[in-house]
């Protein structure tokens, strides 16, 4: 499969969404109408809950303490089911019996081809109940459902297939030594992998972990998100039936500070993998380090820049600015939320912008067209509109949004802010919601100084039709991905990773594996050899 902008594979609804003029600050603030969203009838999701509990050793089981937590509906508010919380307990055991399937069981001494077809076997499960898992991702993160089924689905079969087909090329070298001396190296399962993963995107986080970590023979203890532990539970189910040994892969849904911390923390665990904030990952890194010095690689936040020259096609820009941002509710990593625009094209840029942002369909996400969903709960919708107060606060213009979405769940009007400034909380912080900040530049050098003042360095985005400028760019800018006239191309061959504060390590691709692999070095005497 191709590289692929997400956005090429949703339906894109173009409906214009109403508003009106209120009086706000002194200017003139487009607002939404929240009639529709405040009276429509939600679609009852068509999937059932079946997974709640804990898997460890190959067997779905309560938590060893009995406690359960909620899951919610981001839409409503409203309890989706009750999920087994697991603890340091429920960790000790999943990682004695991740222990004993890397050391006693099958998993790393059955051949690479065998661990291949496993997993090709679970990427065919994945994808004849896609349709299912699907509709519980949008159910259980609000995501729109025709993201999740023709864009995110389709990639995570494609991530498993992937992997499959690395599991039996890994393989050392043979190096050349000074003397009689046959030197060879094996590329080892690094062993028991720690694996804790978002909320943002559930199972395409599930298989950036487990998929290298898999084929390259490791065994995994993995705590998904606490606020979307459903299809993480129902894809472990998937991977069983593939043919998984048990205790290779042991699942845990519970809480950060509680089971993620005993995770991070085990003196029996060799590895751990985390994607989340950058202040947790500091915590993780932290923990690792006074345990065992377990190696850590972390995929952290990210206050990506998105720079339209003064000589790119500004509707084009506006629509791939406006994808940057706004995909998955704003909730995105890398979303462009810098918005950086030459000072000769700014204003056309700007009524483009926030036109664009008036039309964006909001509201229940398994209803067709639907552009954006909630964001994932109380605690993320509140935060937002903190991000949006403290704008209008700085004197940002507020040129569209800044308030909920109707009046049940957690939806957010996409937002627009124009003349922000660099100092501004706008535009230092990771918001993670639909809030469009734009600035204006002059210079490339002035950019380029501005777009890398920052703590993050995760993405970066460039719009220009001059090769020469483009090229300036993507090497000045401390990013560990940079796209060019394009937003969000993922694929799996594509590392993805971040500079400075935004992680250590690289996602997906060859790179992924080193992830989890040590290198042994053999050295052999030889003796009277013919050539050396």
């Amino acid at each position: 499969m191709a590289a692929r902008r997400l956005s090429s594979l949703l339906s894109r609804a173009l409906s214009s969404g109403s508003s009106s003029k209120l009086l706000s600050q002194g200017r003139s603030v487009s607002r939404f109408s929240t009639t529709a969203a405040a009276s429509e009838e939600l679609i009852t999701p068509p999937v059932h809950v079946e997974y709640t509990k804990l898997l460890i050793n190959g067997q779905f089981v309560d938590s060893a303490s009995g406690k359960t937590f909620p899951t919610y509906d981001p839409r409503t508010g409203e309890v989706i089911a009750h999920v087994a919380e697991g603890d340091a307990e429920d960790i000790n055991r999943a990682v004695a019996a991740a222990r004993k399937a890397f050391d006693e069981g099958p998993w790393p001494k059955m051949s690479a081809y065998e661990r291949s077809r496993i997993l090709l076997r679970f990427a065919d499960l994945v994808e004849k109940h896609s349709e299912e898992l699907a509709a519980l991702e949008t159910w259980n993160n609000g995501k729109p459902f025709q993201q999740a089924a023709h864009a995110e689905l389709p990639m995570v079969v494609r991530l498993l297939r992937y992997y499959a087909g690395w599991a039996d090329k890994i393989h050392g070298l043979t190096v050349p030594a000074d003397g009689p001396y046959h030197v060879q190296t094996l590329h080892e399962p690094i062993g028991v992998a720690g694996q804790i993963i978002p909320w943002n995107f559930p199972l395409l986080m599930f298989v950036w972990k487990v998929g290298p970590a898999l084929a390259c023979g490791n065994t995994i203890v993995l705590k998904s998100a606490e606020q979307t532990p459903l299809t993480a539970l129902y894809v472990a189910k998937l991977l069983q039936e593939a043919g998984l040994p048990p205790g290779v892969l042991n699942l845990i849904s519970g809480y950060g500070p509680t089971a993620g911390a005993a995770l991070a923390s085990h003196m029996d665990v060799d590895k751990v993998a985390f994607t989340g904030s950058t202040d947790t990952g500091k915590i993780i890194l932290e923990l690792a380090a006074k345990s065992n010095l377990k190696p850590v690689t972390l995929e952290l936040g990210g206050k990506s820049p998105f720079i339209i020259c003064e000589d790119a096609d500004i509707d084009h820009a506006v629509e791939l600015a406006h994808f940057a941002l706004f995909f998955n509710q704003g909730q995105c990593c890398c979303a462009g939320s810098r918005t950086f625009v030459h000072e000769r094209v700014y204003d056309e840029f700007l009524e483009k912008a926030k036109a664009r942002a008036l039309k964006r369909t909001v509201g229940d996400p398994f209803k067709k067209g639907i552009e954006q969903g909630p964001q994932i709960d109380s605690e993320q919708f509140q935060k937002v509109l903190r991000y949006i107060k403290s704008g209008i606060e700085s004197n940002a213009t507020l040129e569209c949004g800044g308030e909920q979405f109707g009046s049940k769940g957690y939806f957010i009007q996409p937002t627009v802010f124009s003349n922000v400034q660099d100092d501004m909380l706008i535009a230092q912080d990771e918001i993670f919601g639909p809030v469009q900040s734009i600035l204006k530049f002059k210079e490339l050098d002035e950019v380029v100084r501005r777009a890398n003042s920052t703590r993050y360095g995760l993405a970066a985005g460039v719009f220009t039709r001059n090769i020469d400028t483009a090229n300036t760019l993507t090497r000045a800018l401390k990013a560990g991905t940079v796209w060019v006239n394009c937003f969000d191309v993922f694929d799996a061959a594509i590392p993805f990773g971040g500079y400075k504060m935004s992680g250590i390590g690289r996602e997906k691709g060859i790179y992924s594996l080193h992830n989890y692999l040590q290198v042994k070095a053999v050295v052999t005497p030889l003796k009277n050899p013919a050539w050396l």
